[in-house]
């Protein structure tokens, strides 16, 4: 008899035999060699749940006689030891008010995302497959990590983030087995958006690639089938700032079901966000509209780092004075020039190539 972790691996024929020893109840072979570890599942679990350890006759007659509720018991018990262990977070609904709703990437997910997700009778009576795969790109800082954890906000779905470097802790060699090894838990998984940013990282190009990142590129091919025929609630999201550095194969349509562009703001996006920010500070008089006018090429990410140091100004000046310090226009404008916008002309232009070349939804 051999042991792998808590299930002993036994022939069909003493499964049967130790099933009617224990409980009574005769089973074909084949079929107790079904029931024997999810027996020994259950008894541990039992013991898990009461702190002490259960007899294996009770939790074979409480297996038999609930056989379905044990499963999903088991099942859900597997999947929160899963979800701890990838850092799984929940995330507020109130992100996604963040986002204007005048910016094109939140109506683009909110029609062939976040719609058909939520209703999914309609969906199916018109015949609409709900997504499982989507890429956001766009130049840094635009906010494609803020979109996948809104998504996962307004779905009421975990947000687990997997990082390139999470996969790389083993050395190169062990990035494609770890990754395959992420892949199976998240499949497993249920309500969870599962987030890989600087997907270039892991899915690049094999035209130019060594070996090693071939071999990775491969795996990922691998596992987005694989994860998208899984029927439970599940969405992968990848996001990445150089398109073009990702492996052609991965932006045919089959493996992926949108690519969404997310780029610069137009004025009433920037609104929304400045807005934000606003709210958290302790303001006077502040003209909204010259700040909109003044924030042109800066990214939601340069636009949270402005006002990180629009706050930490305001609070040294109170500590300094003893006296009550209220942010107005002057102090925004005052910090401003020492913030660089991570927008050009320049990339704005290559962001409407790469849109026109590459978005699909």
């Amino acid at each position: 008899m051999v042991k792998e972790g808590f299930t002993e691996i036994l022939s069909p024929e003493s499964c049967a035999n130790k099933i009617f020893e224990i409980s009574g109840s005769k089973f074909e072979p084949d079929i107790a060699a079904d029931l024997w570890p999810r027996i020994l599942q259950h008894k541990w679990l039992m013991s898990e749940k009461l702190g002490r350890d259960i007899g294996l006759r009770i939790a074979c007659i409480d297996f038999l006689e609930n056989m379905e509720q044990a499963d999903k018991e088991y099942l859900a018990y597997q999947r929160k030891d899963i979800l701890d262990e990838m850092g799984a977070q929940t995330i507020n609904r109130k992100v996604w008010d963040t986002i204007s709703d005048s910016q094109p990437p939140k109506q683009i997910v909110q029609r062939k995302i976040i719609l058909p997700l939520t209703e999914r009778d309609l969906a199916q009576k018109h015949g609409v497959v709900p997504p499982k795969a989507i890429i956001f790109f766009g130049p840094p800082g635009t906010g494609k990590t803020h979109f996948a954890k809104a998504v996962a906000g307004v779905l009421s779905w975990w947000f687990i983030e997997i990082a390139p470097s999470m996969l790389m802790v083993d050395g190169a060699d062990r990035v494609g087995a770890n990754l395959r090894a992420v892949m199976e838990k998240s499949r497993g998984l249920e309500d969870a958006v599962i987030f890989i940013d600087e997907f270039e990282e892991i899915a690049g190009s094999r035209d130019a690639a060594d070996r090693v990142d071939k071999s990775i590129t491969n795996e990922f091919l691998k596992q987005v089938p694989l994860l998208k025929g899984q029927g439970n609630n599940i969405l992968l999201v990848c996001a990445t700032n150089y398109i073009r550095q990702l492996d052609t194969a991965l932006l045919r349509p089959g493996r992926f079901d949108c690519i969404i562009p997310v780029g610069g703001s137009n004025e009433d996006e920037r609104a929304t966000i400045l807005k934000h920010y606003l709210s958290k500070l302790n303001t006077g008089e502040v003209d909204l509209n010259l700040i909109i006018k003044m924030t042109t090429r800066f990214t939601p990410a340069d636009m949270e780092y402005l006002f990180q140091q629009v706050a930490q100004f305001a609070f040294e000046q109170e500590l300094m004075t003893k006296k009550d310090f209220r942010v107005t226009t002057a102090t925004i404008l005052e910090i401003m020039p020492k913030i660089r916008p991570s927008l050009s002309d320049e990339i704005i232009t290559e962001f409407e190539k790469d849109s026109i070349s590459y978005a699909r939804f």
